[in-house]
């Protein structure tokens, strides 16, 4: 392939709101990078497709959702070892943050759509559209999500030292 300058201008300007955003869909620097990078990929390998240069991260961002909800499915099928593996280190910008550790204990749906909604600024159709599911799966999923969170609310103000 040949190389060219403007999608290694968008590289460039973009990787690191990209590690955010799958970061934020992940929870997990690593899986976050992982997802970046074969976003990349393939939209590296569509490049001569693409007519709006100009507006690259929806297609970038649609694609690292997308890929994220496949894992979902994968993970879905894998069986579960009795003894797990060493764990690793994380560098997590957000590692102490109450309301990060209450959003990774959404499921994986719920938390693609508030992240949809509330990061990306997504409407029901679009997130609907982006996840595959109808506007009331993302409805009752994000009621459900804000009922989970509202709950654990007093525990997050709590530990962010705001409550004596």
């Amino acid at each position: 392939m040949q190389e060219d300058p403007l999608f290694e201008q968008y590289v460039a300007e973009r990787v690191d709101g990209l590690l955010r955003y799958g970061y934020v869909l992940t929870g997990n620097p690593h899986d976050a990078a992982d997802l970046v990078q074969e976003a990349l990929v393939r939209l590296r390998g569509s490049w001569s497709r693409v007519r709006r240069k100009n507006a690259l991260d929806g297609y970038v961002r649609t694609t690292m959702t997308r890929l994220h909800i496949n894992s979902w499915r994968m993970r879905r099928r894998e069986h579960i070892t009795a003894t797990p593996p060493d764990s690793a280190y994380e560098d997590a910008p957000y590692e102490g943050s109450g309301l990060w550790r209450t959003l990774s204990k959404l499921p994986p749906r719920q938390r693609a759509v508030l992240v949809l909604r509330y990061y990306e600024q997504l409407t029901d159709a679009e997130i609907a559209d982006v996840l595959g599911v109808s506007r009331g799966t993302v409805r009752s999923q994000a009621s459900r999500a804000l009922d989970k969170l509202r709950g654990d609310l007093p525990e997050i103000v709590k530990n962010m030292g705001y409550v004596t």
